[in-house]
């Protein structure tokens, strides 16, 4: 009698959709299209189109090779590194709120953070649900579907206007919200939008949260990219942070974009309690709770990252020499975004693009529709998000005129692009 074959555990198994980014940068990395170009990745590249890493950390480096810490492979506490994560808080908060009413860990970069405290959240406070942006970075969405907590859509990108709809938001979440719901802000330079809230509007969405009870939870991931002022960036956390009665929030911190630390997964997430959640004791077992996530997922994060974090923000001179960095890549962002906007008006091109002005930090929801970003990737090798949010980043002095003549083609002759 024949043996029957095995049937493998896994041939049902579905696959879910690749994320999307990655996948561009895989097709990007194989086309070898002399004028290929890669709007699709959030990493900063200077004018030649090649990585940047900071002088700061260059600098930061080569005193740690010389130093050559006997300890620096070292494990470190599941909670983190206590040095680090205080200067992280100092960096974030400032002054905003007494320390006493902040507890920290560290965490595996931004990602991390959101996923370690949503899981947190999700386990402590049980909100009914979590509001996200409409869009927001697509990690988001999957980190609350992963721990269980059903996800609600505020609107906040007019696709008509191309403006953020501050007046849509308020109403949405005015009517539909209820106390102990989390929501999710981005903290400057929104994912995908580059639209963020003004002051005056910041004050409004913290007085909702506060009078209607809800959770803030600020995703910090481009704090001093945005702007090249970290203290502008971080302006909506330390309002918030300062509001009477306080509200509790969280926030989730990277410093990839910031110090370019994008493989080290250097990023904290930070707890802000109370009034009467100030005691050692709430304190303490927030830490314990925390760290029985992480030690569960990923035991304790990666060091080196914040080896260098914890240098630069712990010495006055190393900290002079990145914010003047920081001024470096914002303003070669800004100057990019001025190119692009100029080169499509002086060609001409159908439709307004304010927009990619008036919107800040690494990306810009450029209003093209798949079909033509479609075409723009087969026709003209360049690289864009489906949903047409582009990466600044990585447009430069040689290219920016090759992007804007591929937009003004595809926009000038519609009939060209195939309907999706």
């Amino acid at each position: 009698m024949g043996s029957v074959a095995p049937t493998s555990h896994f041939a049902a198994l579905p696959s879910p959709p690749r994320d999307e980014i990655f996948e561009l940068l895989g097709a990007y990395r194989r086309d070898t299209h002399p004028d290929r170009v890669n709007l699709g990745a959030g990493v900063y590249c200077d004018d030649a189109g090649e990585p940047w890493p900071l002088n700061v950390v260059r600098d930061v480096e080569s005193a740690m090779y010389e130093k050559a810490d006997p300890h620096r492979h070292d494990y470190r506490a599941i909670e983190g590194d206590t040095e680090f994560l205080a200067l992280a808080r100092d960096f974030t908060f400032s002054t905003a709120c007494e320390a006493n009413r902040l507890t920290s860990v560290q965490t595996v970069s931004g990602s991390g953070a959101n996923h370690v405290g949503a899981r947190f959240l999700a386990e402590t406070l049980r909100p009914r649900r979590v509001w996200l942006s409409n869009p927001t970075w697509s990690n988001h969405e999957l980190i609350w579907e992963t721990v269980g907590v059903p996800i609600h859509f505020y609107p906040y990108y007019n696709a008509e206007t191309r403006n953020f709809d501050f007046e849509a938001m308020m109403a949405t979440l005015e009517k539909e919200a209820q106390a102990n719901d989390v929501i999710v802000l981005h903290a400057c330079a929104h994912n995908p939008t580059g639209l963020d809230p003004n002051q005056a509007q910041w004050a409004a969405i913290g007085e909702l949260c506060q009078r209607k009870g809800l959770f803030p939870f600020f995703d910090n991931a481009y704090q001093g990219f945005a702007s090249g002022d970290p203290d502008r960036d971080a302006w909506a956390i330390r309002h918030f942070a300062q509001l009477q009665p306080a509200v509790e929030m969280c926030v989730a911190q990277s410093f990839s974009k910031n110090l370019g630390l994008y493989g080290h997964r250097a990023g904290a997430f930070h707890v802000v309690a109370a009034n009467d959640g100030c005691s050692p004791q709430v304190r303490d077992a927030v830490i314990a709770n925390l760290a029985q996530i992480i030690r569960s997922e990923y035991s304790i994060s990666p060091r080196y990252g914040s080896d260098i974090a914890k240098a630069v923000l712990g010495s006055k001179a190393l900290t002079a020499q990145w914010y003047s960095e920081l001024q470096t890549m914002s303003s070669r962002i800004i100057s990019m975004r001025q190119a692009l906007y100029n080169e499509l008006v002086r060609l001409g091109t159908p439709g307004s693009w304010t927009h990619i002005v008036d919107q800040i930090g690494m990306f810009s929801y450029t209003g093209l529709t798949f079909p033509e970003v479609k075409y723009l990737r087969e026709t003209y090798h360049i690289y864009i998000h489906s949903s047409g949010r582009i990466s600044i980043a990585g447009l430069n002095t040689k290219n920016v005129k090759y992007v804007a003549s591929a937009i003004h083609a595809v926009r000038s002759n519609p009939a060209a692009v195939p309907s999706a």
